[in-house]
């Protein structure tokens, strides 16, 4: 019997657990190949209008991304060799063919005509807008270069894909590396349920004892409780090295070389596009105007927050020698300050923990969304997952299903550390007229269930729940029916975190917080007195977390500003920048940079200030809740019309307006972030 590759299919996610590594490179190879012979078709039109041309080039692009987003997906949560090695052939396809696409002449001058004749042909506001950004794509990916500058730029794109991935790879290799068995008696300081996920880990590989690993539930349970000071300095020590040549797997996965050869062949590309650098090849397709404008907005940041950095440092410093600590290491900055936080507010992230198993979480933030966006949820029984723990959800409006999404909350081996929101496929309506509903993958690394009890969450990871759901959200509750601009496809780098960043509010607010709490034993929702410490100590250390975000998006845009730097260059930048804002003394054996993925590996390359640049939109977008009430629906009917419904259809500075009746102000964020005007 032929067994049907299901990559093939219309729809692969329905049969992901069917998805085999040996099915990779030929699915792909074929839909490329089918895909080349369709454009040929509709490049031979003399007058392409939307419905012939746009359309039909969606309908093209949307099989592959279909295809490709199991795999790409399956890589990240559930990699093995044989993926990775599939993964990596076809990835070097697909990124040969992207490349001839945007190099297209006839492709581009189509797109051009279109463009030119829009208003005769009534195209809307939207399309008019795909085509604006497909234009400055082309003009991105070389089409106006001469044929052997385009086989230069090629060569450059099909080396940066291989070295951004082999980027990613080496660190998740890394932190699989590196474990460490220890009795209970040197995890004196851990809670319950922390030192309950180290006997986990061990038990999982047949071990006695305890096994802390890199994975950051398992990391992050050392640094902040455990008394034993030299564990935390080896955990710390084996972390911050990962993917170097210092790291304990003894440069074995060393990121120095492709580091510096991602710098200089995106150095390279920039400047064989006609830009300086490739800072400003990357503002070309973002809010922010230039690198100069974007320094001075971090600047403006750090010079507002740096003062109160130092001093919430001093105060750390001063608890540190009351507790009979010295000299304060990097690897006593989150024990420390865990015990601080106690002190002053009476409470703890682990003693949180209880109040927020997973299940009443979820329950709650499908709650405020169904509250204030008008959209019900339904669990999907008895579909395809790629693992036992994976759920899979349905969002419901009137009786009628608008998207769906898979959750995968828990960290395991072979998954990729971190938390993020990936489509799986886009909403748009399609040659024939037939509407495809998105679909989204939530992911996050939490510390899974243990010992019968169910999961529980500290608040940190409410926060993140929020964030990832908050991209979900904007993508699957757009109304624009092309796929190049519905959910977050078309929105600016520099805008994408609007509504993940806004959601992150609900967390703290009384009215939410009694919808998301319950004790997994009791069910009673968090304590009065709990409630208001956790709120007072919203803004602990909130201007040096501050300063440390902004450490990392001037390191990002002055790397990419410089010409391409040796390993020592990239460490002496990093080394300038700390020397400025940063107010936390780093040992020079860090090699934070050497899994800086966001910059190495994902897109956020001369981009990292979005994080900040997005946020002073989604703290003043969500001042309008606190003055009209967290639960005013009317608000949220405003910002699910404007914003989320609205997609990647209009610049997003306009539809700020649209929303806010202004222009976004910092005022709010500073406030939100409790640090005082200097």
């Amino acid at each position: 019997m032929t067994i049907t590759n299901p990559l093939l299919l219309q729809n692969p996610i329905q049969l992901v657990d069917k998805i085999e590594p040996d099915y990779v490179v030929s699915a792909i190879s074929q839909i490329i190949e089918d895909n080349k012979k369709a454009i040929a078709k509709l490049s031979e039109q003399s007058e392409p209008d939307w419905n012939s041309f746009m359309r039909p080039m969606e309908t093209i692009d949307n099989r592959l991304s279909k295809a490709w987003s199991p795999v790409s997906h399956l890589n990240s949560v559930c990699n093995s060799e044989p993926l990775r090695d599939a993964y990596n052939k076809a990835l070097g396809l697909i990124t040969e063919y992207s490349t001839e696409l945007g190099q297209d002449k006839t492709l581009y001058q189509a797109t051009q005509s279109l463009y030119d004749r829009g208003e005769a042909l009534g195209l809307s506001s939207t399309q008019m807008h795909i085509l604006k950004h497909s234009l400055i794509g082309f003009k991105l990916s070389g089409v106006d270069l001469p044929k052997d500058k385009q086989e230069i730029y090629s060569k450059i794109q099909s080396q940066l894909s291989e070295l951004t991935t082999k980027f990613e790879q080496n660190i998740l290799d890394a932190t699989m590396s590196w474990t460490k068995q220890v009795g209970k008696d040197e995890l004196g300081g851990l809670p319950e349920t922390e030192l309950s996920l180290l006997k986990a880990n061990a038990q999982n590989r047949d071990m006695e004892g305890y096994l802390i690993t890199l994975e950051i539930p398992s990391y992050l349970a050392v640094m902040m409780y455990a008394d034993n000071r030299e564990l935390r300095e080896a955990v710390y020590y084996a972390y911050s090295t990962r993917a170097s040549e210092v790291g304990a797997d003894k440069g074995k996965f060393d990121n120095s070389s492709v580091m510096v050869d991602i710098l200089k062949l995106k150095n390279e590309k920039a400047q064989l596009l006609g830009f300086k650098n490739y800072a400003e090849l990357s503002l070309e397709s973002k809010m922010a105007d230039t690198p100069a404008k974007v320094l001075e907005f971090l600047e403006a940041l750090g010079k507002a927050s740096y003062g109160q950095a130092k001093e919430e440092f001093a105060q750390l410093q001063s608890f540190a020698k009351e507790e009979g600590l010295d000299k304060l290491e990097a690897w006593d900055i989150a024990y420390y300050s865990e015990k601080l936080k106690q002190a002053h507010y009476q409470i703890s992230q682990s003693e949180l923990r209880p109040y927020f198993p997973v299940d009443k979480v979820i329950k709650g933030l499908f709650e405020i969304t169904s509250h204030h966006f008008d959209v019900e949820f339904e669990s999907v029984e008895n579909s395809a997952r790629w693992h036992d723990d994976v759920k899979h959800f349905a969002l419901i409006r009137d009786g009628k299903k608008l998207a769906e999404f898979y959750l995968d909350l828990y960290a395991r081996s072979h998954k990729r550390g971190g938390a993020w929101m990936d489509e799986c496929q886009g909403r748009y309506i399609d040659s024939g007229n037939q509407l495809q509903l998105p679909i989204a993958y939530l992911t996050c690394n939490f510390a899974p269930p243990v010992d019968g009890k169910p999961a529980l969450l500290t608040h940190d990871e409410v926060v993140t729940l929020f964030h990832e759901f908050g991209h979900g959200l904007h993508h699957m509750l757009t109304k624009v029916d092309e796929l190049s601009a519905s959910g977050i496809s078309n929105v600016p780098w520099d805008a994408v975190e609007l509504p993940s960043q806004f959601m992150e509010n609900f967390c703290y607010q009384p009215e939410v917080i009694a919808m998301l709490s319950g004790h997994f034993e009791s069910g009673e929702p968090l304590p009065k007195s709990l409630l208001d410490k956790l709120i007072k100590a919203k803004n602990f250390q909130s201007a040096m977390m501050m300063v440390r975000q902004l450490e990392f998006a001037l390191f990002d845009m002055r790397i990419h500003l410089s010409e391409p730097l040796d390993i020592d260059g990239i460490q002496r930048v990093l080394d300038e920048t700390r020397a400025e804002f940063a107010v936390i003394p780093t040992p020079k054996f860090n090699r934070f940079q050497h899994s800086f993925s966001h910059i190495f590996a994902g897109g956020y390359a001369a981009g990292y200030y979005s994080y900040k640049w997005a946020e002073v939109l989604s703290a003043d977008a969500f001042s309008l809740f606190e003055e009209v009430g967290v639960m005013n629906k009317e608000a949220g009917r405003k910002f699910l019309e404007n914003i989320l419904e609205k997609g990647g259809s209009q610049e997003p500075q306009d539809l700020f307006r649209n929303f806010r009746g202004r222009e976004p102000e910092i005022e709010p964020l500073l406030r939100h972030s409790g640090i005082k005007a200097q």
